[in-house]
């Protein structure tokens, strides 16, 4: 059932679920009966085959939308020790952050940019399949209460400011600063089905191959890595790696 439904919802809708990890999504079609109130697969097929409305909002399920403002703060310290001094040396700068959910891995890295004064000349590429996600993003608005332990981060991260800096509180939201806003590019992406579109010098995929078969993983890294100049910098998780990769010899 589950393999047929992810067979329809690629010939409907044009998403490829279908070669993602079968745990992970037998983990989340659980919690999509739940919240759907289906008792099965076949039922829910018939419910989002017939309703362009419910595959959306199906979509939050099967894709990964946990995200933070400096998320594993020794991964943006590195960037900023190991990856800016070289960025520093390109005339125009241009970074892709693929899978990137509510916006949070495209503000830090605008964030970090713009405090080693080279966001004016850098364009950053946020691409997601979740149009509700790339709304949200775009927006940049963010519950305040989150900010608190996006602060901690930012620090640990070499901040050099307060993060305050690059938000406004109103009520219980902060709105990140337009200046970060303008930056960044957010626009639909699927490293299942398409290729690469720009040639950049960062690339920052993290916690997304993890949810892929070997195949599909080949595939996505083959993406970014047509999408990467020469002697550019490509960033992934802490569980992620190339080792066995098809393209890891491509990458030192």
């Amino acid at each position: 059932e589950l393999r047929r439904l992810l067979e329809a919802i690629f010939h409907r809708y044009h998403y490829d679920f279908r070669r993602y990890s079968e745990a992970s999504l037998r983990r989340r079609m659980r919690a999509a009966l739940a919240h759907f109130q289906c008792e099965s697969i076949a039922g829910l097929e018939e419910r989002v085959l017939g309703d362009s409305r419910a595959f959306t909002e199906l979509l939050r399920f099967l894709t990964v939308q946990v995200s933070e403002l400096f998320r594993d703060p020794s991964y943006f310290r590195s960037i900023r020790e190991k990856v800016v001094p070289y960025l520093e040396t390109y005339p125009s700068i241009r970074v892709w952050v693929p899978g990137c959910a509510t916006g949070e891995e495209a503000y830090s890295l605008a964030i970090v940019l713009a405090e080693a004064g080279l966001l004016e000349r850098t364009l950053i590429y946020a691409t997601d399949i979740d149009p509700e996600s790339l709304r949200a993003a775009e927006e940049g608005v963010y519950a305040i209460e989150r900010f608190a332990r996006f602060s901690e981060s930012y620090l640990q991260a070499g901040g050099r400011a307060s993060l305050s800096s690059y938000y406004t509180a109103r009520y219980s939201s902060a709105i990140i600063d337009r200046s970060l806003r303008q930056a960044i590019l957010f626009s639909d992406h699927s490293l299942a089905t398409d290729t690469a579109f720009a040639e950049v010098e960062l690339v920052s995929c993290r916690n997304v191959l993890i949810y892929f078969e070997r195949e599909l993983q080949d595939r996505a890294v083959g993406v970014l890595r047509d999408s990467l100049c020469r002697k550019g910098f490509l960033g992934l998780g802490l569980k992620e790696t190339l080792r066995f990769s098809a393209h890891a010899a491509a990458f030192a």
